[in-house]
């Protein structure tokens, strides 16, 4: 904790001074263009990865980084609330689903229900996405490896197809005014592979040439 406090401290004497114009233009109000949707893993740290300033993400976090088909109902407030905000208060341009590797949500589909007994509530979150578990066992059952990595690619792109449930999300993107990707981010080698919609296949995530031409 002395490290936090510390932490703390040079922040308001050294970090806040270097953006502090920033944070004056952002003190009565937000306008992110991203919302960003992510594990609450420690090491996935989304301003980090997208060299994003404040202001920039509206941010999601929750077990496996998964969103829920669309329902009107009092359960999985947190995350269903939070994407009808970004759509409807703040116009968001972009949605980002990132998932990352040696993800312990999607690892915990294999684990047995003994394993849940003192975490009934993170069993009954992982039980969204139980259905990526059985397509994945089609595939492979013998390398741990192979199947954490589809785990997480399933889950992302499983996490796409039920945000476009969401009726202002299709109907945003349908009309070409929002974008949505899906990203599965290499904790060790810092890598970032994209879900391509059209191809169907995660693709190294590379700087678009026209940007710079």
């Amino acid at each position: 904790m002395d490290s936090l406090l510390e932490g703390a401290v040079k922040f308001m004497e050294d970090g806040f001074l270097e953006h502090e114009e920033l944070f004056k233009s952002l003190q009565h109000a937000q306008d992110p263009h991203t919302l960003f949707i992510s594990c609450v893993d420690s090491r996935v740290v989304p301003n980090l990865i997208t060299n994003c300033l404040p202001g920039e993400l509206f941010m999601v976090r929750n077990i496996a980084n998964i969103v829920p088909p669309y329902r009107v109902s009092s359960e999985f407030l947190a995350t269903t609330s939070a994407i009808e905000y970004a759509l409807e208060v703040l116009n968001i341009k972009n949605i980002i689903i990132c998932g990352h590797s040696d993800c312990g949500g999607c690892a915990a589909l294999y684990q047995d229900e003994s394993k849940f007994k003192n975490t009934p509530n993170v069993r009954n979150w992982i039980k969204l996405i139980e259905p990526i578990k059985h397509e994945v066992l089609k595939f492979t059952s013998d390398d741990p490896a192979k199947m954490a990595w589809l785990t997480e690619r399933l889950n992302v792109i499983n996490s796409i197809e039920n945000i476009l449930t969401y009726p202002n999300v299709k109907s945003e993107h349908e009309a070409g005014r929002l974008e949505i990707y899906g990203w599965h981010y290499i904790i060790e080698t810092g890598e970032i592979f994209s879900y391509d919609l059209k191809s169907k296949t995660f693709k190294l995530l590379a700087v678009r040439q026209d940007k710079h031409e």
